[in-house]
């Protein structure tokens, strides 16, 4: 948008650059010629967000997202429409898929208790002494 309009509309460009899948510095992995580098500048900073830098690390948000996906292909009270909402208070959002998962995030400020359950399928970070941490997801098993 932005080259059509001769610079007068930057429509999205502002907002999105092309995504970081591997090495230390831009254009990271992003095209390898250097007369031909994405016209929307990396932030310098982005190594650790690379493809190559989250795959490698058990605890990213691309390894949160894969391990979801994976779960959801094999469960099957993911597979169905079933929604049962529960009320765990405010600033939680709480639902029950199926007979047996729930999931739970916590908008809180303060880590909260959990319900009844078995296990813990999925958490976007650690639980805190078996609390739910503030800005966390849990799937669990009931």
């Amino acid at each position: 948008m932005h080259f059509r309009s001769e610079g007068v509309d930057p429509g999205r460009d502002g907002c999105r650059v092309p995504l970081p899948w591997a090495g230390a510095s831009a254009p990271y992995g992003f095209g390898t010629d250097p007369e031909h580098e994405p016209w929307l500048p990396q932030p310098a900073d982005w190594s650790s967000l690379t493809v190559e830098a989250e795959e490698a690390d058990p605890q990213s948000m691309l390894r949160l997202y894969r391990d979801a996906l994976a779960i959801r292909r094999t469960r099957d009270d993911l597979a169905g429409e079933r929604l049962e909402w529960l009320e765990l208070g405010a600033g939680v959002l709480a639902f029950r898929r199926g007979e047996h998962t729930a999931s739970v995030t916590n908008f809180g400020p303060v880590p909260i208790a959990l319900p009844a359950h078995r296990g813990e399928v999925l958490c976007s970070a650690p639980l805190e002494d078996g609390a739910l941490p503030p800005d966390t997801t849990v799937w669990l098993e009931i």
